[in-house]
This record gives structure tokens, sequence and C-alpha cells, in this order.
């Protein structure tokens, strides 16, 4: 028997719009995450302020007013909160999805906690659950982080922050500001341009007046209890750390999409995205849709919540359409 129509498989800001637009057409949904509710928001740094404007960020027509003109990770957090309780969306929280068996039509969503039988599925799952490792001696190490999340806990240490993107960039000028001795390890010869423009001049002058140490051009070797062995366009050098943050950006998670949903990938494309209609975002397996950041695999820029809410829409007219012949 169908528990629901559909299964949306991700609980940010991309599934939550999906789950609620699907509902405004007749269907009944149930929104599955291994984590908390908005998860990556969750773990983003502590007063994170977004690059996008209130209005880029809302899902299905509700206000996010603001009286500043950047919303905050907390600001986010609240926002999403109340849409998901004004829609009474169905939340499965704390949930991992580890299998997907049927075809559409009859699928059974299989979780850590049971099964739910569901006609449709959508994956929303965005990338910022897996980091990008360097496969480099000592990275499990405790002390190696791959998520950033506030500065005061380093006054007084020395931290190396490996990168030189926005988060690179912002956490490298947050740990200098509370007292941290930042070394900047960079592989590329400068501060990617990417940077966005207000930052990156406070990064550049901070590093001129000797408050950030940079070293451009310049590989990881190892990471141990004390240091970071690093090789420069001058010869090896041994940095002191304390705490590492490697920020070298995240991915999707393959091992969901490609073994426990079977989701054909386009090789042809170098990012590995799934196969999708561009039209439904129907995937290469009928009756399973993506949304979201997960439509460009490895080129997790392509989508954003800005322009990854815009697919809600787009799915939930093609759910009812099928459904309809169904």
């Amino acid at each position: 028997m169908i528990e629901k129509d559909v299964v949306v498989i991700g609980a940010g800001p991309v599934g939550l719009a999906c789950a609620l637009e699907i509902q405004r057409q007749g269907l009944t949904a149930a929104v599955v995450d291994k984590g908390a509710l908005v998860n990556s928001l969750v773990g983003y740094p502590t007063n994170m302020e977004f690059f996008s404007t209130p209005e880029l960020l809302e899902i299905g027509g509700h206000p996010f007013p603001m009286a500043s003109y950047k919303p905050h990770r907390e600001d986010a957090l609240d926002y999403y909160q109340r849409v998901a309780t004004a829609e009474k969306l169905d939340l499965r929280l704390y949930e991992r999805v580890t299998g997907l068996r049927g075809e559409a039509g009859n699928f059974v969503v299989e979780t850590d906690k049971g099964e739910i039988a569901t006609r449709a599925v959508v994956v929303a799952t965005g990338f910022f659950d897996v980091p990008n490792r360097m496969n480099i001696p000592g990275e499990n190490l405790p002390h190696v982080n791959h998520y950033y999340k506030e500065p005061y806990a380093h006054a007084d240490r020395d931290v190396v922050v490996v990168g030189a993107k926005n988060s690179s960039a912002k956490a490298a000028l947050a740990l200098t500001r509370a007292g941290a001795r930042v070394a900047l390890v960079v592989r590329g010869p400068e501060v990617s341009e990417s940077v966005k423009y207000w930052i990156r001049p406070d990064l550049l002058n901070r590093i001129k007046e000797g408050r950030i140490k940079a070293y451009f051009n310049t590989t990881i070797d190892a990471f141990t209890p004390e240091t970071v062995e690093i090789t420069t366009p001058d010869g090896p050098r041994s940095l002191p750390a304390d705490y590492v943050y490697a920020l070298t950006g995240y991915r999707p998670d393959y091992t969901l999409l490609t073994e426990q949903l079977a989701l054909p990938l386009n090789e042809s494309d170098p990012a590995l995205p799934p196969i999708f209609d561009p039209e439904t975002h129907e995937t290469a397996r009928p009756g399973v849709y993506v949304a979201g950041t997960v439509c460009g695999g490895l080129a997790t820029s392509r989508w954003f919540i800005e322009n990854g809410r815009h697919h809600a829409q787009l799915i939930a007219r093609a759910l009812v359409g099928k459904m309809a012949l169904a």
C-alpha cells in the first residue's frame, strides 16, 4: 500500500520547496533527511552572512522579512523552520536512506528506521556533507577539520587554513581577528579571483601587512600532530599547527546516488552529474527526480538555493501530469 505519493530525500531549502509545491498540487509527500532540518545550514559558520538577499532565498511564496540587507545563517534557520511548520510538512529527520527498490509508481524507500512505499522520489541532497579529501598522510588527525564553525577557541593558537576561495578567505580573516596566528596555504599562485569583491581586498591587505602568512604555489605533504609539512617554491617548510581547517570544498554523496539509488551518471560531463531531463528533472531511472545542487554533480557552483528552488515547480508539475495518467 502506498504511504506517500512522493518521498523527498533531503530537508534542505530545495527539498522543502519541492515538498511544499508537491503538496500544493494535491499530492502527499514525506521529507526524509539523515540529519537536522536544513542540516547544511546548521553546519555553516556561526553568524555567516549569505551572499544573497532575502527574496532570493524565499520558497513557496513565503516572505523572508529582514531588517538588514543580507540574512545571516540564524535568520535562514528560523525562516525555513517557520515555512516547514506553516506548510505542515511531514518531516522524517535523523533518518538515513539506505536503498531504493521497485519501479516508478511502486517504489519502496529503505531507511535505517524502516520503509516508505511511494510512487515517486525526489533527490535534493545537496553536497555539503562530503568534503573533498586531499588523501594526505595525517588528514584524519583530530585537529584537521574540513568544516569551519567559529574562531573563538583559537585565540593565541597557530592555525593553518588550506585554500583561497570564499570559505577559506572568510575563515582566515575571522581567525586572525579573534587572535589566532594564521597561515594560509594555497595551491595556486594567488587568492582566487572568485572571492567576493568585498572580501578579497581585506584578505590581501592582511597578507600584505603580515597578519596572515600566505604560502602560494604550495603543496601539503603531511599533517602531523603539531605541524603541517609543506613544499613551497623555496623548498620544504614545517608550519606549526594547533589546528587545521582544510576548506577544500565538498561533493555530492555518490554512494547514495549511484549505489543506493542506482542513478545513472552523465559520464560525458567531467562533473559527473546524474542524467536527467531538464524539462521535468526526471532522471534516467524513471520515477526518480533530482533538484538543486545535486543536479550539477561535482560542479557544485552550477546550482544554489537561488536557482535550485525553482526546480520544485517543474518537478511538481511533472509529477501531477504523470500521476494523472497512471
